[in-house]
């Protein structure tokens, strides 16, 4: 039970929170304002809220730490990701008080993302790590926010429905760099992501089977994954195992850097320009997954097995990647003719 008593003419209380006590002058020579200053501290203790904390000392840089340290933490696979959008949220609310940061701000952000020209895709994720960080700073102890605002999200309609075509894969590789090549033709067999083929070591392959595995927890879902390699790869993961030890680097990487000395990291600008020498437009590299996965349903792979090589662990996220395109709307009439024809005859 707290109290309530008099040093000099001002009024304290004391109160207990977690079994502790706490002394806390109500600044007031009235008994009845520290009354209702005990009244409410007993009520923040009840709640489980720390009594008398001050939330208008937090500000956002301490949540986006916060925030940035757990995902460091967990090892989780997108920090780069959560870097990217909390670098965008600073330019809006660096420095801000959380107690400022209310739905009205969240808003007047998401207009000048817009007026950036931000995707609506990428502006979730955005708001989406902004949630977050005032989630993760509730559940803390003390919690640092008194309340989570409504953070509004954004309808997507940029879902990118890209693949190539075999004809348009064998220009972009002719036209790529020899040491992007080996990495291409494995990304449009498999659909991995491409940060499971730059980080791909020596380790997870068995040459003499002609196996590659990802093990349990360094995947994006988690879950490990064994692929099989076909002629073509074979001769590829050989020929990546040769010119390594031709080189005299011996870098884990299957598929180094143009130096040899490490992983790929940055191929932007060679992509961009034998997109544009292939001439077959603006591509992307996770077209290679789209393509990946349609081209293994079309060739009559069970869709569970596809699942299992490109690391879908949902079939709705699968069946967006399973693409129609318009020469399987051409087949599909001529089928239906070719159907009809027989019936009638």
């Amino acid at each position: 039970m707290g109290m309530i008593y008099k040093r000099g003419n001002v009024y304290w209380i004391k109160y207990y929170w977690n079994g502790k006590p706490f002394f806390e002058s109500s600044r007031s020579k009235s008994y009845d304002d520290a009354k209702w200053l005990l009244k409410k501290r007993e009520g923040e203790a009840a709640d489980g809220k720390r009594p008398g904390t001050r939330y208008d000392r937090v500000r956002f840089n301490e949540l986006a730490e916060d925030f940035l340290a757990h995902y460091r933490i967990n090892q989780k696979k997108s920090l780069d990701r959560a870097e990217l959008s909390v670098s965008h949220l600073r330019e809006k609310f660096d420095g801000m008080r959380v107690t400022k940061i209310d739905t009205s701000k969240v808003l007047k952000y998401i207009e000048t993302r817009q007026e950036q020209g931000a995707a609506n895709a990428s502006i979730n994720r955005e708001l989406a790590a902004l949630k977050a960080m005032f989630n993760l700073a509730a559940k803390q102890t003390p919690p640092k926010v008194g309340q989570v605002p409504y953070i509004p999200m954004l309808e997507e309609n940029n879902v990118r429905k890209g693949f190539f075509e075999h004809g348009d894969y064998l220009a972009l590789r002719e036209a790529l760099p020899e040491y992007l090549e080996g990495f291409v033709a494995f990304a449009y067999k498999t659909g991995w992501r491409v940060s499971e083929i730059t980080n791909l070591t020596w380790s997870q392959v068995d040459l003499a089977q002609g196996i590659v595995r990802l093990e349990v927890g360094t995947t994006k879902n988690k879950e490990g994954r064994t692929v099989y390699l076909d002629k073509e790869l074979k001769e590829v993961f050989n020929y990546q195992w040769e010119a390594r030890k031709e080189s005299g680097k011996l870098t884990p990487y299957v598929f180094p850097n143009k130096a040899g000395t490490g992983k790929i990291k940055a191929f932007r600008k060679a992509w961009d320009k034998a997109c544009q020498d292939a001439k077959i437009g603006k591509g992307l590299f996770h077209d290679f997954r789209r393509t990946a996965v349609r081209d293994m349903v079309r060739s009559g792979i069970p869709e569970r097995v596809a699942m299992m090589i490109s690391g879908h662990k949902t079939r709705a996220v699968f069946d967006r990647y399973n693409i129609v395109s318009p020469d399987d709307l051409k087949m599909a009439a001529i089928r239906q003719s070719e159907y009809l024809h027989r019936s009638r005859a």
